[in-house]
């Protein structure tokens, strides 16, 4: 029973006992004085059971057919079913129904069926936990480098590429600005933080061909990085370098505050 069928028994249960009219049950139950004598007449018959409502348990009258029903879970379990993350959601479902199998269904009708078969369920993939690097302890144990292209004289000269080089346990950053993102480019930005700090123990780059070149059947074999000139050029050829999808943050986000300090002269 409801909780508005139960609240109704109790009523007429009182009026059965004779502590109030039926009159007055129809008023606090907010029915009319007809509606009452009907379920008054109900309860008097067949008791507490006679106030619920006769299609309780019973099929809608506009609910789809079972045919339709066993059809329409029978291509979602051999077409759109699988594991969390590779199934079809009941909105997804609902349209490859309609546009490859022509079964028009409705999405919230379609997920309740798929609720009842297991088919489907709240639970949501969740994404692999990453945790964020911890930085370097000490100055000169990694530093990253990129460049960018942006019109960083504006419009007193033509656009240029800042090569940025940044300590990872400090963020102290050295750049300089240049034409293009040369091996040259990068050769000159590196020996001049070299010539003010001293040699980094590793140097991380992303894989641009300015720094890695593809890779020839001897050194894919024994694993080994293929670097460009710029490598020997550098002198760097005790260095482990790497690439940005290994480090917690790349150095263009002091690039901002470069923006606004490049003068000219």
């Amino acid at each position: 029973m409801s909780e508005r069928e139960q609240r109704r028994a109790a009523v007429l249960e009182r009026v059965a006992a004779g502590e109030w009219k039926l009159v007055q049950a129809a008023e606090l139950l907010g029915l009319s004085y007809r509606q009452g004598k009907r379920i008054g007449r109900r309860y008097r018959e067949e008791g507490a059971a006679g106030l619920v409502h006769r299609r309780a348990g019973k099929a809608s009258n506009r609910a789809y057919p079972k045919r339709l029903r066993r059809r329409v879970l029978r291509l979602v379990r051999e077409k759109y079913s699988g594991d969390v993350g590779e199934r079809f959601g009941p909105t997804l479902a609902a349209e490859h129904l309609a546009e490859e199998d022509g079964v028009e269904m409705h999405a919230e009708t379609l997920r309740r069926w798929m609720l009842a078969e297991g088919l489907w369920s709240r639970e949501r993939k969740r994404r692999p936990y990453r945790k964020r690097r911890e930085r370097r302890e000490h100055f000169g144990e990694l530093v990253q480098m990129d460049g960018s292209f942006e019109p960083w004289l504006e419009e007193r000269g033509p656009d240029g590429c800042l090569m940025n080089l940044v300590d990872d346990a400090t963020s102290t950053t050295l750049c300089r600005l240049g034409e293009q993102e040369t091996i040259w480019a990068a050769v000159g930005v590196l020996w001049r933080w070299i010539e003010r700090y001293g040699v980094p123990r590793a140097l991380y780059t992303d894989w641009k061909n300015v720094y890695v070149r593809e890779a020839t059947t001897k050194e894919a074999v024994a694993g080994e990085v293929p670097l460009t000139q710029f490598g020997p050029t550098s002198g760097g050829r005790g260095w482990g370098f790497g690439s940005w999808r290994r480090v917690r943050r790349r150095p263009k986000g002091g690039w901002s505050a470069a923006t606004g300090r490049i003068r000219i002269g």
